[in-house]
């Protein structure tokens, strides 16, 4: 298996160690890039696309090329986790701050998200999580948007003070929060699991 993370802006490695580690655990063969060039997305089984500043990461996106490839991909059926800003990026719809800054959403996803739905970077915060099929977890909030509507097949998979923070529609997942900032890999290997196409055994 082949994942691939984009290295734009955000928490690039610690998105790679914990994708590594979750590859361990689950006794997967494989390998982890740090995708900067389209070229990086040749042959990869599923991308992930981590948190830093939306409208900056969809222009670098769309000037480097792999803004198309992604969304291709999507189409294909490939695995594409969104983390934060990424999780902004995969909605269909944002609100009046995306729209604001010209923001191209990648648009993958049939929900609508709010940003910085939970205060600015010095509001940071830590909290435990019920997500579903999963369980509880500890998860990082940092500037996060929020996930405020899901339709078709999106469905809400994790809320917090009323705001959905993860959802899941087929191979694609959205979180509000950062998983590679903790040392729990659950979320990651659910993440592989869609990637391989293992649906059976998401939650397990």
């Amino acid at each position: 298996m082949r994942i691939a993370v984009i290295g734009i802006q955000g928490d690039v490695y610690e998105h790679i160690r914990m994708t590594e580690k979750a590859m361990e655990k689950l006794g997967i063969q494989g390998e982890v890039i740090w995708a900067r060039r389209r070229e990086h997305l040749e042959g990869v089984d599923g991308v992930i696309i981590p948190g830093g500043e939306s409208t900056t990461i969809s222009k670098r996106l769309k000037s480097g090329g792999m803004y198309e490839v992604i969304r291709e991909m999507a189409e294909e059926g490939k695995a594409i986790m969104g983390t934060c800003a990424g999780c902004v990026l995969m909605a269909k719809e944002g609100d009046e701050e995306v729209e604001k800054t010209g923001t191209e959403l990648l648009g993958l996803m049939d929900m609508r998200v709010e940003r910085n739905a939970f205060g600015r970077q010095r509001e940071s915060f830590e909290t435990e999580l019920d997500v579903e099929g999963i369980g509880k977890i500890n998860a990082v909030f940092i500037r996060a948007p929020a996930i405020i509507e899901t339709w078709g097949d999106c469905r809400m998979i994790s809320e917090f003070m009323g705001k959905g923070v993860a959802a899941i529609e087929g191979n694609l997942l959205a979180l509000s929060f950062h998983p590679e900032l903790t040392e729990d890999t659950r979320i990651h290997e659910m993440f592989l699991k869609m990637a391989g196409n293992d649906r059976e055994k998401l939650y397990q």
